[in-house]
Protein backbone atom coordinates (compact mmCIF):
# COMPACT_ATOMS: atom_id res chain seq x y z
CA UNK A 1 0.00 0.00 0.00
CA UNK A 2 2.91 2.34 0.74
CA UNK A 3 4.34 1.76 -2.41
CA UNK A 4 0.84 2.42 -4.34
CA UNK A 5 0.74 5.79 -2.46
CA UNK A 6 4.01 7.07 -3.34
CA UNK A 7 3.50 6.37 -7.19
CA UNK A 8 0.17 7.86 -6.74
CA UNK A 9 1.39 11.06 -5.18
CA UNK A 10 3.96 11.45 -7.95
CA UNK A 11 1.47 11.13 -10.73
CA UNK A 12 0.11 13.62 -9.28
CA UNK A 13 2.40 16.10 -8.44
CA UNK A 14 4.76 15.44 -11.39
CA UNK A 15 1.88 15.19 -14.27
CA UNK A 16 -1.57 15.88 -13.63
CA UNK A 17 -1.24 19.48 -11.59
CA UNK A 18 1.32 20.56 -13.54
CA UNK A 19 -0.54 19.70 -16.99
CA UNK A 20 -3.53 21.82 -16.33
CA UNK A 21 -1.47 24.80 -14.27
CA UNK A 22 0.88 24.64 -17.83
CA UNK A 23 -1.58 24.37 -19.85
CA UNK A 24 -5.11 25.30 -19.91
CA UNK A 25 -4.75 28.94 -18.22
CA UNK A 26 -6.70 31.05 -21.15
CA UNK A 27 -4.63 34.39 -20.77
CA UNK A 28 -5.81 35.50 -24.02
CA UNK A 29 -10.34 35.04 -22.91
CA UNK A 30 -9.61 34.29 -19.35
CA UNK A 31 -11.07 31.10 -17.04
CA UNK A 32 -9.59 27.77 -18.62
CA UNK A 33 -9.50 26.55 -21.95
CA UNK A 34 -12.72 24.69 -23.08
CA UNK A 35 -10.78 21.87 -25.68
CA UNK A 36 -6.94 20.84 -26.19
CA UNK A 37 -6.55 17.77 -28.00
CA UNK A 38 -4.25 14.73 -27.43
CA UNK A 39 -1.50 16.42 -29.23
CA UNK A 40 -1.90 19.64 -27.57
CA UNK A 41 -3.64 21.51 -29.94
CA UNK A 42 -5.57 24.07 -28.91
CA UNK A 43 -8.86 25.68 -29.72
CA UNK A 44 -8.68 29.38 -28.55
CA UNK A 45 -12.62 29.11 -29.79
CA UNK A 46 -13.94 26.61 -27.77
CA UNK A 47 -17.16 26.49 -25.45
CA UNK A 48 -16.37 26.18 -21.96
CA UNK A 49 -18.17 23.88 -20.20
CA UNK A 50 -19.78 24.23 -16.24
CA UNK A 51 -18.54 20.38 -15.55
CA UNK A 52 -14.71 20.90 -16.82
CA UNK A 53 -14.66 24.56 -14.62
CA UNK A 54 -16.38 23.05 -11.88
CA UNK A 55 -14.00 19.78 -11.24
CA UNK A 56 -10.54 22.37 -11.92
CA UNK A 57 -11.94 24.24 -8.93
CA UNK A 58 -12.82 21.09 -6.66
CA UNK A 59 -9.28 19.67 -7.89
CA UNK A 60 -7.30 22.54 -6.95
CA UNK A 61 -8.89 23.33 -3.80
CA UNK A 62 -8.34 19.82 -2.70
CA UNK A 63 -4.71 20.22 -3.87
CA UNK A 64 -4.59 23.55 -1.52
CA UNK A 65 -6.09 21.90 1.20
CA UNK A 66 -3.47 18.81 0.97
CA UNK A 67 -0.37 20.56 0.07
CA UNK A 68 -0.84 24.42 1.35
CA UNK A 69 0.86 25.59 -2.14
CA UNK A 70 0.05 28.92 -2.96
CA UNK A 71 0.32 27.70 -6.81
CA UNK A 72 -3.00 25.36 -6.49
CA UNK A 73 -4.95 28.41 -4.51
CA UNK A 74 -4.28 30.54 -7.46
CA UNK A 75 -5.42 28.15 -10.00
CA UNK A 76 -8.38 27.76 -7.46
CA UNK A 77 -9.13 31.37 -7.05
CA UNK A 78 -9.06 31.59 -10.91
CA UNK A 79 -11.45 28.78 -11.36
CA UNK A 80 -14.20 30.42 -8.57
CA UNK A 81 -13.79 33.62 -10.24
CA UNK A 82 -14.77 32.57 -13.69
CA UNK A 83 -17.30 30.71 -12.03
CA UNK A 84 -19.32 32.91 -10.53
CA UNK A 85 -18.68 35.58 -13.01
CA UNK A 86 -19.45 33.90 -16.27
CA UNK A 87 -21.87 30.92 -15.25
CA UNK A 88 -23.64 32.04 -12.62
CA UNK A 89 -27.10 33.25 -13.18
CA UNK A 90 -27.99 36.74 -11.56
CA UNK A 91 -31.48 36.93 -12.62
CA UNK A 92 -33.27 33.00 -12.03
CA UNK A 93 -30.30 31.06 -10.40
CA UNK A 94 -28.00 28.26 -10.82
CA UNK A 95 -25.46 27.80 -12.95
CA UNK A 96 -25.56 27.48 -16.94
CA UNK A 97 -24.33 24.26 -18.58
CA UNK A 98 -22.18 25.76 -21.25
CA UNK A 99 -20.45 29.45 -22.21
CA UNK A 100 -18.51 30.47 -25.32
CA UNK A 101 -15.10 31.23 -25.56
CA UNK A 102 -15.21 34.84 -24.05
CA UNK A 103 -17.55 33.78 -21.14
CA UNK A 104 -21.26 34.86 -22.60
CA UNK A 105 -23.92 32.29 -22.39
CA UNK A 106 -24.02 29.28 -24.81
CA UNK A 107 -26.36 27.15 -23.31
CA UNK A 108 -28.22 27.95 -20.56
CA UNK A 109 -30.30 25.07 -19.72
CA UNK A 110 -29.92 24.14 -15.59
CA UNK A 111 -29.04 20.71 -15.34
CA UNK A 112 -29.25 19.31 -12.20
CA UNK A 113 -25.44 17.33 -12.59
CA UNK A 114 -23.87 20.74 -13.19
CA UNK A 115 -25.18 21.87 -10.45
CA UNK A 116 -24.89 19.56 -8.03
CA UNK A 117 -20.69 19.10 -9.60
CA UNK A 118 -20.70 23.46 -8.53
CA UNK A 119 -22.03 22.56 -5.29
CA UNK A 120 -19.27 19.81 -5.24
CA UNK A 121 -16.52 22.25 -5.97
CA UNK A 122 -18.03 25.21 -3.95
CA UNK A 123 -17.79 23.02 -0.86
CA UNK A 124 -14.16 22.00 -1.21
CA UNK A 125 -13.03 25.76 -2.00
CA UNK A 126 -15.08 26.74 1.33
CA UNK A 127 -12.89 23.94 2.91
CA UNK A 128 -9.53 25.26 1.60
CA UNK A 129 -10.21 28.85 1.58
CA UNK A 130 -13.31 29.74 4.68
CA UNK A 131 -14.24 31.83 2.19
CA UNK A 132 -17.93 32.39 3.55
CA UNK A 133 -19.49 33.34 -0.15
CA UNK A 134 -18.59 29.92 -1.39
CA UNK A 135 -20.53 28.40 1.11
CA UNK A 136 -23.66 31.29 0.38
CA UNK A 137 -23.33 30.18 -2.93
CA UNK A 138 -23.34 26.30 -2.63
CA UNK A 139 -26.64 27.09 -0.42
CA UNK A 140 -28.26 28.99 -2.98
CA UNK A 141 -27.96 26.04 -5.04
CA UNK A 142 -29.25 23.80 -2.64
CA UNK A 143 -32.28 25.81 -2.28
CA UNK A 144 -32.89 25.92 -6.41
CA UNK A 145 -32.41 22.20 -6.65
CA UNK A 146 -34.86 21.50 -3.51
CA UNK A 147 -37.30 24.43 -4.38
CA UNK A 148 -37.87 22.90 -8.36
CA UNK A 149 -35.76 20.12 -9.15
CA UNK A 150 -36.80 17.70 -6.15
CA UNK A 151 -39.85 15.23 -6.90
CA UNK A 152 -41.66 15.40 -3.91
CA UNK A 153 -44.30 12.57 -5.02
CA UNK A 154 -42.04 9.71 -6.17
CA UNK A 155 -38.37 11.24 -4.63
CA UNK A 156 -35.23 12.06 -6.27
CA UNK A 157 -34.76 14.91 -8.90
CA UNK A 158 -35.82 15.30 -13.00
CA UNK A 159 -32.54 15.70 -14.94
CA UNK A 160 -32.89 19.43 -17.05
CA UNK A 161 -34.86 22.76 -16.54
CA UNK A 162 -34.69 25.54 -19.06
CA UNK A 163 -32.77 28.74 -17.77
CA UNK A 164 -35.83 30.19 -15.90
CA UNK A 165 -36.00 26.58 -13.84
CA UNK A 166 -39.20 25.60 -16.09
CA UNK A 167 -39.06 21.58 -16.57
CA UNK A 168 -36.89 21.07 -20.33
CA UNK A 169 -38.74 18.72 -22.92
CA UNK A 170 -35.35 17.35 -24.19
CA UNK A 171 -33.96 15.98 -20.50
CA UNK A 172 -31.27 14.28 -21.59
CA UNK A 173 -27.62 15.16 -20.46
CA UNK A 174 -25.29 14.71 -23.12
CA UNK A 175 -26.36 12.86 -26.74
CA UNK A 176 -25.47 9.47 -25.64
CA UNK A 177 -27.88 9.72 -23.05
CA UNK A 178 -31.61 8.39 -22.80
CA UNK A 179 -34.37 10.97 -22.10
CA UNK A 180 -35.49 9.99 -19.23
CA UNK A 181 -36.87 12.20 -16.50
CA UNK A 182 -34.37 10.57 -14.07
CA UNK A 183 -30.86 9.08 -14.35
CA UNK A 184 -28.21 7.11 -12.17
CA UNK A 185 -25.68 9.50 -13.00
CA UNK A 186 -27.30 12.58 -11.89
CA UNK A 187 -28.23 11.05 -8.67
CA UNK A 188 -25.20 9.85 -7.95
CA UNK A 189 -23.50 13.38 -8.58
CA UNK A 190 -26.16 14.74 -6.25
CA UNK A 191 -24.90 12.13 -3.73
CA UNK A 192 -21.45 12.86 -4.29
CA UNK A 193 -22.52 16.67 -3.66
CA UNK A 194 -24.71 16.50 -0.97
CA UNK A 195 -22.19 14.42 0.89
CA UNK A 196 -19.01 17.16 0.12
CA UNK A 197 -21.04 19.82 1.40
CA UNK A 198 -22.35 18.07 4.72
CA UNK A 199 -18.82 16.86 5.57
CA UNK A 200 -18.02 21.41 6.17
CA UNK A 201 -21.42 22.33 6.54
CA UNK A 202 -24.34 20.96 8.78
CA UNK A 203 -27.68 21.75 7.00
CA UNK A 204 -30.79 19.76 7.86
CA UNK A 205 -32.27 19.30 4.44
CA UNK A 206 -28.85 18.32 2.77
CA UNK A 207 -28.68 15.60 5.68
CA UNK A 208 -32.70 14.66 5.00
CA UNK A 209 -31.55 14.47 0.78
CA UNK A 210 -28.64 12.28 1.59
CA UNK A 211 -30.33 9.85 3.92
CA UNK A 212 -32.76 9.76 0.75
CA UNK A 213 -30.71 9.57 -1.93
CA UNK A 214 -28.51 6.27 -0.41
CA UNK A 215 -31.89 4.48 -0.14
CA UNK A 216 -33.04 5.55 -3.68
CA UNK A 217 -30.22 3.71 -4.64
CA UNK A 218 -30.41 0.91 -2.57
CA UNK A 219 -34.07 0.92 -3.39
CA UNK A 220 -34.44 1.47 -6.96
CA UNK A 221 -31.05 1.81 -8.62
CA UNK A 222 -28.74 -0.86 -8.08
CA UNK A 223 -29.98 -4.38 -9.05
CA UNK A 224 -30.36 -7.11 -6.37
CA UNK A 225 -30.15 -9.78 -8.74
CA UNK A 226 -26.71 -8.67 -10.12
CA UNK A 227 -25.39 -5.60 -7.95
CA UNK A 228 -25.02 -3.40 -11.26
CA UNK A 229 -26.48 -0.09 -10.98
CA UNK A 230 -29.63 0.68 -13.60
CA UNK A 231 -28.82 3.90 -16.03
CA UNK A 232 -32.07 5.12 -16.95
CA UNK A 233 -35.68 5.52 -15.15
CA UNK A 234 -39.11 6.95 -15.95
CA UNK A 235 -40.63 9.24 -12.82
CA UNK A 236 -41.99 6.45 -11.10
CA UNK A 237 -38.70 4.47 -10.66
CA UNK A 238 -39.45 1.68 -13.29
CA UNK A 239 -35.95 1.00 -15.41
CA UNK A 240 -35.58 2.19 -18.72
CA UNK A 241 -32.15 0.70 -19.76
CA UNK A 242 -30.39 -2.53 -19.66
CA UNK A 243 -26.61 -1.27 -20.20
CA UNK A 244 -24.38 -1.91 -17.37
CA UNK A 245 -21.49 0.68 -16.87
CA UNK A 246 -18.63 -0.99 -15.02
CA UNK A 247 -17.07 2.50 -14.05
CA UNK A 248 -20.26 4.11 -12.66
CA UNK A 249 -20.22 0.85 -10.71
CA UNK A 250 -16.96 0.57 -8.89
CA UNK A 251 -17.57 4.78 -8.48
CA UNK A 252 -21.14 4.03 -7.14
CA UNK A 253 -19.89 1.33 -4.68
CA UNK A 254 -17.07 3.61 -2.76
CA UNK A 255 -19.21 7.24 -3.35
CA UNK A 256 -22.07 5.25 -1.07
CA UNK A 257 -19.47 4.10 1.17
CA UNK A 258 -18.73 7.45 1.25
CA UNK A 259 -22.06 9.03 2.23
CA UNK A 260 -23.39 6.42 4.56
CA UNK A 261 -20.02 6.98 6.71
CA UNK A 262 -20.46 10.92 6.67
CA UNK A 263 -24.46 10.57 7.63
CA UNK A 264 -23.30 8.42 10.32
CA UNK A 265 -26.22 5.78 10.75
CA UNK A 266 -24.78 2.54 11.74
CA UNK A 267 -27.35 0.58 10.60
CA UNK A 268 -27.86 2.41 7.27
CA UNK A 269 -23.82 1.97 6.88
CA UNK A 270 -23.75 -1.41 7.27
CA UNK A 271 -25.66 -2.24 4.45
CA UNK A 272 -24.07 0.21 2.28
CA UNK A 273 -21.34 -1.47 2.98
CA UNK A 274 -22.48 -5.21 2.50
CA UNK A 275 -23.61 -3.79 -0.79
CA UNK A 276 -20.71 -1.85 -2.13
CA UNK A 277 -18.84 -5.04 -1.81
CA UNK A 278 -21.24 -7.08 -3.63
CA UNK A 279 -21.02 -4.61 -6.62
CA UNK A 280 -17.05 -4.48 -6.92
CA UNK A 281 -17.26 -8.07 -6.55
CA UNK A 282 -19.28 -8.17 -9.54
CA UNK A 283 -17.51 -5.65 -11.68
CA UNK A 284 -14.34 -7.88 -10.48
CA UNK A 285 -15.38 -10.92 -12.09
CA UNK A 286 -16.91 -9.73 -15.01
CA UNK A 287 -15.01 -6.48 -16.07
CA UNK A 288 -11.57 -6.81 -14.84
CA UNK A 289 -9.22 -8.03 -18.10
CA UNK A 290 -6.43 -10.00 -17.59
CA UNK A 291 -4.15 -6.85 -17.82
CA UNK A 292 -5.89 -4.97 -15.05
CA UNK A 293 -7.62 -2.18 -17.25
CA UNK A 294 -11.75 -2.23 -16.68
CA UNK A 295 -13.86 -2.53 -19.97
CA UNK A 296 -16.40 -0.22 -20.40
CA UNK A 297 -19.85 -1.87 -20.89
CA UNK A 298 -22.07 -4.79 -20.99
CA UNK A 299 -25.73 -5.62 -21.53
CA UNK A 300 -27.27 -8.82 -20.33
CA UNK A 301 -26.11 -11.24 -23.46
CA UNK A 302 -22.31 -9.74 -22.46
CA UNK A 303 -19.39 -7.22 -22.88
CA UNK A 304 -20.35 -4.58 -25.93
CA UNK A 305 -18.03 -2.21 -25.37
CA UNK A 306 -14.25 -3.60 -24.34
CA UNK A 307 -12.06 -0.51 -24.98
CA UNK A 308 -10.93 1.20 -21.83
CA UNK A 309 -11.48 4.92 -20.91
CA UNK A 310 -9.74 6.98 -18.49
CA UNK A 311 -12.47 7.02 -16.16
CA UNK A 312 -13.14 3.82 -15.23
CA UNK A 313 -9.47 3.08 -15.05
CA UNK A 314 -9.45 5.82 -11.95
CA UNK A 315 -12.35 4.81 -9.84
CA UNK A 316 -11.38 0.94 -10.16
CA UNK A 317 -7.96 1.82 -7.91
CA UNK A 318 -10.47 3.74 -5.62
CA UNK A 319 -13.46 1.02 -5.70
CA UNK A 320 -11.52 -1.87 -5.40
CA UNK A 321 -9.27 -0.34 -2.73
CA UNK A 322 -12.35 0.11 -0.33
CA UNK A 323 -13.26 -2.84 -1.17
CA UNK A 324 -10.21 -4.17 0.01
CA UNK A 325 -11.11 -1.84 3.24
CA UNK A 326 -14.32 -3.34 3.94
CA UNK A 327 -13.60 -7.47 3.48
CA UNK A 328 -10.01 -8.10 3.80
CA UNK A 329 -10.00 -9.57 0.39
CA UNK A 330 -6.53 -9.17 -0.80
CA UNK A 331 -7.72 -9.76 -4.40
CA UNK A 332 -9.30 -6.51 -4.14
CA UNK A 333 -5.81 -4.93 -2.97
CA UNK A 334 -4.23 -6.88 -5.98
CA UNK A 335 -7.17 -5.31 -8.45
CA UNK A 336 -6.33 -1.86 -7.41
CA UNK A 337 -2.78 -2.42 -7.64
CA UNK A 338 -3.11 -3.99 -10.80
CA UNK A 339 -5.47 -0.97 -12.11
CA UNK A 340 -2.78 1.62 -11.09
CA UNK A 341 -0.07 -0.44 -12.92
CA UNK A 342 -2.61 -0.23 -16.21
CA UNK A 343 -3.23 3.11 -15.95
CA UNK A 344 0.68 4.20 -15.67
CA UNK A 345 1.79 1.71 -18.71
CA UNK A 346 -1.64 2.54 -21.36
CA UNK A 347 -3.42 5.52 -19.75
CA UNK A 348 -1.13 8.61 -18.59
CA UNK A 349 0.24 10.01 -22.01
CA UNK A 350 4.16 9.92 -21.31
CA UNK A 351 4.71 12.17 -24.18
CA UNK A 352 2.17 14.96 -23.95
CA UNK A 353 1.41 14.85 -20.09
CA UNK A 354 -2.13 14.04 -18.62
CA UNK A 355 -4.02 10.89 -19.72
CA UNK A 356 -5.27 9.62 -23.02
CA UNK A 357 -9.12 9.29 -23.07
CA UNK A 358 -9.11 5.79 -23.90
CA UNK A 359 -7.42 3.37 -25.13
CA UNK A 360 -8.68 -0.13 -26.91
CA UNK A 361 -8.69 -3.32 -25.31
CA UNK A 362 -5.32 -4.43 -26.40
CA UNK A 363 -4.15 -1.01 -24.90
CA UNK A 364 -3.43 1.12 -28.29
CA UNK A 365 -4.58 4.89 -27.33
CA UNK A 366 -7.57 5.85 -29.60
CA UNK A 367 -7.05 9.29 -31.00
CA UNK A 368 -9.37 11.90 -32.05
CA UNK A 369 -10.84 12.81 -28.23
CA UNK A 370 -9.93 15.57 -26.32
CA UNK A 371 -7.09 15.56 -23.49
CA UNK A 372 -8.90 18.67 -22.10
CA UNK A 373 -12.76 19.74 -22.75
CA UNK A 374 -16.13 19.47 -21.79
CA UNK A 375 -15.80 16.00 -20.02
CA UNK A 376 -12.24 15.22 -19.91
CA UNK A 377 -11.03 17.20 -16.47
CA UNK A 378 -8.72 16.78 -13.72
CA UNK A 379 -10.94 15.38 -11.21
CA UNK A 380 -10.84 11.10 -11.85
CA UNK A 381 -7.32 10.89 -12.08
CA UNK A 382 -6.27 13.32 -9.11
CA UNK A 383 -9.30 12.24 -6.91
CA UNK A 384 -7.78 8.61 -7.07
CA UNK A 385 -4.47 10.00 -6.05
CA UNK A 386 -6.33 11.83 -2.90
CA UNK A 387 -7.92 8.90 -2.22
CA UNK A 388 -5.53 6.49 -2.06
CA UNK A 389 -3.04 8.30 -0.30
CA UNK A 390 -5.94 9.87 2.90
CA UNK A 391 -6.52 5.91 2.77
CA UNK A 392 -2.99 4.50 3.54
CA UNK A 393 -2.39 7.56 5.74
CA UNK A 394 -5.24 6.65 8.12
CA UNK A 395 -4.59 2.94 7.74
CA UNK A 396 -1.44 3.48 9.02
CA UNK A 397 -2.45 6.10 11.44
CA UNK A 398 -4.81 3.83 13.05
CA UNK A 399 -2.37 1.02 13.24
CA UNK A 400 0.40 3.18 14.95
CA UNK A 401 -2.27 4.07 17.42
CA UNK A 402 -3.33 0.50 18.29
CA UNK A 403 0.19 -0.33 18.24
CA UNK A 404 1.12 2.74 20.82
Amino acid sequence: MQELRKKVESELLTNILPFWIKNTIDEEFGGFRGQISDDLTIDAHAAKGIILNARILWTFAKAYSYYRNDEYLTVAHRAYEYITRCFWDCEFGGVYWMVDYEGRPLDTKKRIYAQAFTIYALAEYYHATGIKEALDKADCLVNHIETVGHDNVYTGYFETYERNWSLALDQRLSEVDMDEKKSMNTHLHMLEAYSGLLHVHENPTVRMRLRELIEIYLDHIIDPENSHLILFFDETWHRRSDVISFGHDIEGSWLLCEAAEILGDQALLARVHKVAVKMASAVYEQALDSDGGLVYEADPNGIIDSDKHWWPQSEAVVGFFNAFQLSGELRFLDAAERSWSFIDKFIVDHKHGEWFWMVSKTGEPVEGHDKVGPWKCPYHNSRTCFEVMERVDAKVSNHAVTSH
